[in-house]
């Protein structure tokens, strides 16, 4: 059995989820509202120690969701000052759990929101505009916090939507989330049909995200890929291997701690040059794993993101 997903952010309920069809469905509702119209086995390189990569000196934490939707994640869902204070919070908890991992806070913006109408592209996709990602930046800027900027492409080819936001990922603090929950084929609908990214995808994104990194002269780019279901995700073992891009695994479902550990062990296992994810819920996790409970886990998570 999986963890079921969330009520924030649109997510289906796998296959075994105590989360019933009809529950999962209102959150898909909810979420889909939006307000507003290298290659494997080739060789290594080194980098030098300014580009040094944030992984896996550090550990990523960070908080999800989007300002003009409250519901799909407390990245919206607290006032800005508030929300910043409880991220700090956070981030002092898994710094006392384990000292001896420098904690990273980070926002995590949903940037491409998968729409259950095609809306105007035909697309089922609706991209946020500069400003709003200029506002979610400025305050990532201000508390020295990295930006993850989430995609869910609809029907969109996934690279024109990463292509989109180019500019803010040229900045060194500014990194890449995709959802392949809301990776739609032909005929699918997001919240209908769940979606699947392949291995190619993942690394045509990464071949774009490396070539970004060495142009602009910034430390590797983290291209998170959230997973709750283990056909979400592709051919894995499939997916290059870039010294300037650090690929996350993220499990991505909530339920019970005792699920969502099982779940851990069916979709995080990172192949050589990856790297452990995993995603908790504020009001959708019962009760919420602790730091500690989290850090138990194995392999142990280098990235902790909480809606």
């Amino acid at each position: 059995m999986e963890a079921g997903h969330e009520g924030g952010k649109p997510r289906g309920a796998p296959r075994g989820s105590p989360v019933a069809p009809r529950a999962w469905r209102s959150f898909l509702a909810a979420a889909l509202t939006l307000a507003a119209t290298a290659a494997p086995g080739g060789p290594t390189i080194e980098l030098e120690a300014p580009l040094a990569g944030v992984l896996p000196r550090h550990r990523v934490v960070a908080f999800y969701g989007n300002p003009r939707s409250p519901r799909m994640g407390i990245l919206g869902g607290l006032p800005a000052d508030s929300m910043l204070a409880r991220l700090r919070d956070q981030v002092s908890r898994y710094a006392a759990a384990d000292p001896a991992t420098p904690v990273l806070p980070a926002l995590h913006l949903v940037t491409v929101v998968a729409q259950r109408e095609p809306g105007p592209s035909g697309l089922y996709r609706n991209r946020m505009p500069s400003t709003l990602v200029d506002t979610v930046l400025s305050w990532a800027d201000a508390d020295s916090l990295l930006l993850f900027l989430d995609v869910q492409p609809g029907r969109s080819p996934v690279l024109d939507e990463v292509r989109a936001y180019d500019g803010f990922l040229r900045r060194p603090n500014v990194h890449l989330a995709l959802d392949p929950e809301f990776v739609m084929g032909p005929g699918q609908v997001p919240g209908r049909h769940m979606g699947r990214l392949s291995a190619e995808d993942v690394n045509r994104v990464i071949a774009h995200l490396s070539r970004i990194a060495e142009e602009a002269g910034v430390p590797p780019k983290m291209l998170v890929i959230h997973r709750f279901t283990g056909p979400m995700l592709q051919h894995p073992e499939r997916i290059a291997r870039d010294p300037r891009v650090q690929v996350v695994i993220d499990m991505d479902g909530f339920g019970t701690p005792g699920l969502k550990r099982h779940s851990y062990r069916s979709t995080v296992n990172p192949e050589p040059g990856q790297f452990a994810g995993i995603k908790l819920f504020f009001r959708q996790d019962r009760p919420l794993m602790t730091p500690a409970e989290v850090l138990a886990l194995r392999p142990t998570p280098l990235f902790v993101l909480y809606q």
